[in-house]
């Protein structure tokens, strides 16, 4: 059996090895990554060999990692990589091709309704009744988009924001307070399966769903790059930053949002942007943290999402698709019973 996994800013692991009596057997590593001393890689093989087939990938990381010599460096992969690439020639991880993705570019909802439908698709991903998905948002409303655990008074200028039209609304996903004003970002969704990333570390599993943006930043002239854990970004400034979140059912919302245009002035005014926030990026001014793609592409909006989708399609051979309308009905239900309710809004207060 034959797997590769080309770990994210990093190195690929390739694996080859046979199953005899369900267990691996044959076990031999290689790849262009960096590892020391010498002895390691043997160590590996000699852990993998003997393991049984049905063995998932924090086993095979367990057994790996408990065998390494004192003081190895692996340098462009990790014990986790290994492990994916062996799930993967035993056909129990998967890679984009594996699936009929869809791609759906609908029209404008409100900022709650985009919170629900994100709730939504992700449950029917993970429930087997939708085709993992990548879905464009749209914005004809003004939004700060808060994270699920963060304070509501600490984030948000509730003055700043009636000022200036924002309405305020908290996601299902972790991370920081996302300023949405319409027509100047670009925010994309995708639901996934976690076979889709199974065996990755957290981190790893944001790099990898967001490679293929950083190929499309890149082909209009961006030097876009992934910085951990989960903020796209380049040498002149953030671009966006991405949030995800893992349901019982099996599914993953990850869901990204890149700035495309901004004023930095408002935002100060509707966000309350802490000092040690600023500071640890070693900046003077919270809006200078943020460089837009507008002014490091040079086109517009429109160009940017058709590049986006083009890369994607070329990576996965997806096809156009739209929200049904029972997920719309679903998605009104749960804006009415969670999104749009003061319980949900301050559910940290």
């Amino acid at each position: 059996m034959h797997g590769e996994y080309k770990v994210p800013q990093g190195k690929l692991v390739v694996v080859d090895f046979e199953v005899v009596d369900d267990l691996i057997s044959d076990f031999r590593l290689a790849g262009d990554f960096f590892l020391e001393p010498d002895e390691a890689l043997g160590a590996i093989d000699g852990a993998v060999n003997g393991l049984s087939a049905e063995s998932d990938a924090t086993a095979i990381a367990r057994a790996i990692t408990e065998a390494l010599p004192d003081g190895t460096v692996m340098l462009g992969f990790s014990a986790e990589g290994v492990a994916v690439a062996i799930r993967r020639a035993l056909k129990k991880a998967t890679s984009w091709r594996d699936y009929q993705w869809q791609i759906i570019h609908a029209k404008a909802v409100s900022p709650a309704m985009h919170l629900a439908l994100d709730e939504v698709l992700a449950v029917e991903v993970g429930a087997g009744r939708r085709q993992p998905t990548l879905r464009i948002w749209e914005w004809d409303e003004s939004a700060v988009v808060i994270g699920s655990f963060q304070s509501l008074k600490n984030e948000v200028d509730p003055d700043g924001a009636a000022k200036f039209g924002y309405d305020v609304v908290r996601r299902i996903s972790g991370g920081g307070a996302m300023m949405m004003e319409k027509g100047s970002v670009v925010t994309y969704s995708l639901y996934v399966p976690a076979d889709l990333v199974q065996g990755m570390t957290f981190a790893d599993s944001y790099a990898f769903l967001d490679a293929w943006v950083i190929d499309a930043l890149r082909a209009l002239g961006v030097e876009a790059s992934y910085q951990p854990l989960n903020d796209i970004t380049s040498p002149t400034g953030k671009i966006g930053g991405a949030a995800q979140k893992r349901l019982g059912n099996g599914g993953i919302l990850h869901h990204v949002t890149m700035s495309y245009d901004m004023d930095g002035e408002i935002m100060t005014q509707v966000l309350r942007i802490g000092r040690e926030k600023i500071s640890d990026k070693g900046i003077a001014s919270a809006a200078k943290r943020v460089d837009p793609l507008k002014r490091q592409a040079g086109v517009e909006r429109a160009v940017i999402i058709e590049q986006l989708e083009k890369t994607f399609m070329a990576l996965t051979d997806a096809a156009p698709g739209d929200i049904t309308d029972d997920e719309y009905a679903q998605a009104e239900a749960l804006v009415e019973s969670k999104f749009a309710t003061s319980e949900w809004l301050n559910r940290v207060p």
